[in-house]
């Protein structure tokens, strides 16, 4: 959950998630080295009148300048490739469920259950209870097992549409009459908050997206629970 004047992300709570912030980090040391070199290189060029006629033209220093950005942008591209590559992965799913992005709700379909599903709206600010998030809280939660490959095919009815939980490092696009699907796994128990990041209308910042992650058995009892209510 994100607080205010937080400067980092948000805790992670997906294997994946982890990743992206252990990269951020990488690129952010890669970007700070840079930035103190050119400083240095800037402030030293300003505050002397010396010149070297040998840097001025120097072949080797030319080789050096273009070689070692190259090997930078290797140093980046490797470990960009790879989250990259695993966020694409998606192996024996335990769960599947249909996220349909509406004008300005969202609805969930387990498709591994027959008749579980339901329509999430944003709980309006003068409803909520003690403790609740405003603009961020819902009636009904998407509710999923921990630990376990959770997959999310993500579509529209109408128009563009996000579907986005910062902590658990998903965002996919909603696309009315395509199919997108992506992954994710829920290393711990909790609320996880998120929002439609498309500019989708006039209440875009109205459908907020919330996933509750709760261990295998407290979930069986929540989708026997849901099923005998429909």
């Amino acid at each position: 959950m994100a607080h205010p004047t937080q400067l980092g992300f948000q805790d992670a709570a997906s294997p994946v998630m982890e990743e992206l912030l252990h990269f951020h980090d990488h690129a952010l040391m890669i970007v700070f080295l840079i930035s103190t070199l050119v400083l240095y290189i800037i402030v030293a060029m300003v505050s002397t009148k010396l010149t070297n006629k040998y840097i001025l033209d120097s072949q080797e220093i030319e080789i050096v300048w273009t070689i070692l950005p190259a090997v930078i942008l290797v140093l980046i591209a490797l470990p960009s490739l790879r989250i990259l590559y695993l966020m694409d992965e998606i192996n024996d799913p335990h769960l599947t469920i249909k996220a349909m992005g509406h004008q300005w709700y969202w609805s969930y379909e387990y498709t591994d259950y027959e008749d579980l599903g339901f329509d999430s709206y944003m709980i309006p600010t003068q409803e909520l209870s003690p403790g609740h998030f405003r603009l961020l809280e819902t009636d009904h939660r998407m509710v999923v097992p921990m630990e376990s490959p959770i997959r999310v095919l993500v579509s529209a009815e109408d128009v563009l549409h996000s579907w986005a939980v910062p902590s658990l490092g998903v965002k996919m696009d909603a696309v009315p009459g395509r199919l997108n699907q992506t992954a994710f796994i829920a290393s711990r128990p909790g609320v996880f908050y998120g929002q439609c990041s498309e500019i989708c209308g006039a209440n875009h910042s109205f459908m907020p997206i919330v996933v509750e992650a709760v261990p295998l058995e407290h979930f069986e009892s929540w989708s026997s629970l849901m099923l005998e209510d429909a």
